[in-house]
């Protein structure tokens, strides 16, 4: 892992994967949620079916940050080049997930789900091809699942 990364991880990174959102702002017109207070480029929403599988992959210096609107997400993790079978967590509506670089993650879907997702490099296929690492953390039989064409 680069320096930049080091020291963005030691000042900004949450210390757990779930993260722990602060106190909403709530008043009579409603509520403001704090979610991420940091840089970063892309902000994209994903709609994921009930059986999707997501990711299996691992960042070479993106990070993110999902947070999820409705549904759940059955998140797996383990650092990167690790035999060990990944941790599972279980996310829900209105909470959050962080990952950092150079970690194995993949994402499952036990039923209809929406989610923000918040990272730190832009999103276009380009930029994300260059810095994503396919791998198959999690067994894609029974999921719907999609890899990209060899063209990109």
């Amino acid at each position: 892992m680069n320096e930049e990364l080091s020291e963005n991880k030691n000042l900004l990174w949450p210390d757990e994967y779930l993260v722990n959102l602060e106190k909403p702002f709530v008043d009579d017109r409603g509520s403001i949620q704090p979610l991420v207070d940091q840089m970063m480029k892309s902000a994209v929403l994903i709609q994921s079916k009930k059986g999707s599988l997501r990711a299996n992959h691992y960042h070479k210096t993106d990070w993110h940050y999902c947070y999820v609107i409705s549904g759940s997400i059955e998140y797996f993790h383990r650092p990167t080049g690790s035999n060990d079978n990944p941790e599972k967590i279980l996310v829900k509506k209105g909470e959050m997930i962080f990952t950092p670089p150079m970690v194995d993650h993949a994402m499952k879907f036990p039923n209809d789900t929406l989610f923000l997702t918040l990272s730190r490099n832009a999103r276009d296929q380009k930029t994300y091809e260059e810095d994503v690492v396919r791998i198959e953390m999690v067994d894609e039989a029974d999921s719907i699942s999609w890899k990209p064409s060899t063209n990109i």
